[in-house]
């Protein structure tokens, strides 16, 4: 179970980092200072990604407590 475990690890730091990645898009889109339209736009795409890291973080830590209890 130390492979799900570990597995898991990855997954949620891979997910880590993309809602760091959303962070640092959210703000570059703020500092662009872009018309109404355009930044919603943007933004409405920061937040689906945004959903599919928190996913991904939510799935590795998953994956860490099965490899816990099974393990």
């Amino acid at each position: 179970m130390d492979i799900l475990i570990w597995a898991g690890a990855v997954v949620s730091l891979i997910g880590l980092v993309g809602i760091f990645y959303c962070i640092i898009l959210a703000l570059k889109a703020k500092r662009a200072n872009l018309p109404d339209e355009e930044m919603r736009a943007r933004l409405q795409r920061v937040v689906l990604l945004n959903m599919a890291a928190l996913f991904l973080s939510m799935v590795g830590l998953m994956m860490v407590v099965a490899g816990i209890l099974l393990g």
